[in-house]
């Protein structure tokens, strides 16, 4: 084609497409994006912390939270409705260069500024009409176009419905919508759900006229202050230590949900770095990471309340107590040792734990992670890294984590990891615009350095077969039931829990310090899911050392004639340089253990089996069925949790089983089918190493994930058919009698009915824990 009419091609594309966008202008006057900076509300409007609010908790945030809220539209606060939406993704696997971040409350504090970074309103930014609030809003046009388009009730929605999670997102804006309606009428809010009430719906329609009125974040009781205060001086002492020991708490605990334990009203708060000390309005130092550069001028550790709706899959609650400053002061200003200097924040000191926080006891450090050993790893589980198989591929379906006992490290194991910092460089010492793979060569010949230096150095210090005994394992100091996760992972999310839940699972990790420090990191503190292509190769594929090293510990553990056998079972068709790095060239123990098996059945579940008795004291067992007091039910569904084969293929990852029967309260129980696979060492395509013969299911009591794929409700007297049918499973046709026997599909009319009393239950048995569950990857079928 000739340069001229490719020109007047483009130009005609062109526009088409300003032919599509609506002058609203011309109708409405001209936009204000300034309106919203400063929200307003008078006596007698709607309230949005009571009243609206509630509404899109149960309605809309199930969908629209966190990093993967379609269009970055957040709809769990005033202030992440009015920053509005954008076309842009923040889970971008194939970027080239470091994305800007957009992470709300930190990157911009005003709609105008959100405006100006690529964000386009939901809410009505011309002069304020009574006709304006609603046309030019696309809340309110989004729930007129699902009220005029209802999907056909309890059949799956048409296939022109992409709910895959890479679907391409369409995030219209408002000049947009009218010709996004004609081409898209099915695509109204709640997408691919069943429309809101008419009374909610009426209730946001009166917001929405009103001006979306906001009276602002709810006020701090006198007590919650007095607490702030309290603890922003113990993160701001002067001295070298304690500013030491700030930065290495701040570092671990950003992501967290801080709440003060004993306060009447449950509020979160989060740790940031302030520009401003205690007592003036905080600014927050937007850095990409924890331990960047904050800059020359002072900063100063500052609490912050948590101003969005609390949801499952980003949750991370931690207590701070009497209890636990004491406990903080045990462990760091207790012990004698002097802090003579402070690292820089370089990026190769501050990637690296180990040599920025050399002065830190090892023994203080690791036993501040393993008091709160499921909110350490539930970092990598929650935070931003743990979306998407690409980045959750590195782990197996389900498998139990164990500690080594911070009382057997000494002070040669210090001395060793001192010896060896330099080989435990992380990727983000890259920075988040890295090459893709060229550094890994790098990380990789360190990390075959140090497993073969770690190597010899076991041999030499655990000598005797005695020296390897049950005793190396963390038994939780006999009552903190962090002495043992349990981790289920998912094709695109992953769960942790404390205590040993579901079956003996395939595999298992001993994690020792100096692992439980990298995992962190490398996945929570380390990564930054606004980088660059190699920046999240590079983290996913180091992840994967990690991975073998927790293996190799607990496989080190058997008996030596055993130990080649079990990777080779864990590691099926996989080439020998990855099996050498489970247990071979690179990472080998050639002692013989002192634990002794009895030879029945598999070495690895024996000796799992032996560990879950030493630990049983600390452990939690809410989960299990063992727990359940109605013997006859556990029985049935211990005859559902049986089921084995690849009649589960056909069932979802993740769902939720609810048996009611009558006289007695609805039981919620969760249902986790375990995909098998002969290695996980596949970055792409893991589907060709799955082994369906060899699924398995667990049934667990309660909630136990953030993004249920599925709903079931029954009858008791009907579990045994319910129970029949899936192990018969082996069509499309079979699991579509199975909806419609049992299922609640996403076009139920009694769907939201059945979100709202799961959700109930949560809050209900988990006061604490519980958030909103995502809906984001419930299926269509």
């Amino acid at each position: 084609m000739k340069r001229p009419y490719l020109l007047a091609l483009l130009v005609f594309l062109v526009g088409c497409a300003t032919l599509a966008r609506e002058d609203l202008g011309a109708l409405f006057g001209p936009a204000n994006p300034t309106r919203f900076d400063t929200p307003h509300a008078e006596a007698g409007q709607v309230s949005f912390r009571t009243e609206v609010l509630p509404v899109l908790e149960q309605r809309c945030v199930v969908c629209h939270a966190c990093y993967d809220a379609a269009c970055q539209l957040k709809l769990g606060s005033f202030e992440g409705i009015s920053r509005g939406a954008s076309k842009d993704n923040v889970y971008d696997a194939a970027r080239l260069f470091e994305a800007n971040p957009t992470r709300l409350f930190i990157d911009a504090d005003q709609p105008s500024v959100w405006r100006k970074k690529g964000f386009h309103p939901v809410l009505n930014e011309f002069p304020a009409t009574p006709a304006a609030e609603l046309q030019a809003s696309l809340l309110a046009r989004a729930l007129d176009l699902k009220e005029r388009h209802p999907l056909t009730p309890n059949e799956p929605a048409p296939d022109s419905l992409d709910f895959s999670l890479n679907r391409t997102n369409q995030c219209p804006s408002i000049e947009e919508y009218s010709a996004f309606e004609r081409k898209n009428p099915l695509m109204g809010m709640p997408f691919g759900m069943p429309a809101i009430s008419s009374a909610e719906s009426g209730l946001l329609r009166r917001w929405l006229q009103q001006g979306a009125p906001y009276e602002g974040s709810r006020p701090l009781a006198a007590s919650v202050t007095a607490e702030i205060r309290k603890w922003e001086r113990f993160f701001n002492g002067s001295s070298l230590r304690e500013q030491l020991v700030s930065r290495y708490i701040y570092e671990h605990l950003f992501l967290a949900n801080l709440y003060f334990e004993g306060e009447p009203e449950l509020r979160y708060f989060r740790l940031i770095r302030s520009t401003t000390p205690s007592g003036q309005p905080a600014r927050e130092i937007a850095s990409r990471r924890p331990f960047d550069d904050p800059g020359k001028a002072p900063f100063y550790y500052r609490l912050l309340p948590v101003e969005e709706s609390i949801v499952a899959k980003s949750h991370m609650p931690y207590a701070l107590s009497a209890q636990r400053m004491t406990r903080w002061q045990e462990l760091f200003f207790t012990p004698d040792y002097q802090v003579t200097s402070l690292p820089g924040y370089a990026p190769e000191i501050a990637t690296n734990p180990f040599r920025a926080f050399a002065a830190l006891p090892v023994k203080s450090r690791y036993r501040f992670m393993l008091d709160e050993a499921e909110f350490t790893v539930m970092g990598f589980i929650k935070g931003p890294v743990c979306r998407g198989q690409t980045a959750l591929n590195v782990i197996n379906d389900h498998f139990w984590v164990f500690f080594q006992d911070p009382e057997t490290l000494t002070s040669s194991d210090a001395e060793f990891l001192s010896l060896e910092s330099r080989n435990l460089a992380l990727p983000a010492a890259e920075e988040s615009n890295s090459l893709v793979l060229t550094p890994l060569i790098r990380y990789s010949r360190q990390e075959e350095r140090y497993l073969e230096a770690k190597s010899a150095y076991l041999e030499k210090r655990f000598a005797r077969p005695e020296d390897v005994s049950l005793n190396l394992i963390w038994n939780g100091d006999g009552q903190n039931p962090n002495a043992a996760l349990t981790i289920y992972r998912h094709f695109d999310n992953a769960t942790v829990m404390k205590g040993l839940a579901g079956q003996k699972p395939k595999t298992a990790w001993a994690i020792s310090y100096s692992l439980l420090e990298r995992i962190h990191y490398l996945l929570t503190a380390g990564y930054d899911v606004f980088g660059n292509l190699g920046h999240q190769v590079n983290t996913r594929l180091y992840m994967d050392f990690l991975r073998m090293e927790g293996e190799f510990n607990f496989i080190s553990m058997l008996p030596q004639a055993e130990r080649i056998g079990v990777r080779d079972y864990w590691y099926r068709d996989a080439s020998q340089n990855v099996k050498d790095h489970v247990y071979g060239k690179h990472a080998h123990f050639n002692q013989e253990s002192g634990i002794s098996l009895s030879g029945q059945g598999r070495p690895e579940h024996e000796l799992m089996g032996l560990l879950a008795a030493r630990l049983q004291p600390a452990l939690p067992y809410k989960h299990n069925l063992s727990a359940l007091p109605d013997n006859g039910l556990r029985r049935e569904l211990e005859t559902l949790a049986a089921i084995r084969g690849s009649s589960l293929s056909w069932l979802p990852e993740a769902s939720f089983l609810r048996i009611e029967e009558p006289g007695r309260a609805p039981l919620t129980f969760t249902l986790l089918r375990n995909t098998a696979h002969r290695n996980i060492t596949m970055l792409l395509r893991e589907d060709k190493a799955v082994v369906p013969a060899e699924y398995g299911l667990d049934v667990l009591q309660g909630i136990a994930t953030a993004y249920p794929n599925a709903f079931y409700r029954l009858q008791r007297k009907d579990l045994a058919e319910f129970t029949q049918r899936i192990a018969r499973l082996g069509s499309k046709a079979d699991y579509r009698e199975l909806m419609e026997r049992f299922g609640v599909r996403r076009t139920s009319p009694d769907f939201w009915a059945m979100s709202d009393a799961i959700n109930a239950d949560y809050r209900r048995q988990e006061p604490i824990e519980a958030g909103i569950l995502d809906l984001n990857r419930f299926e269509n079928r």
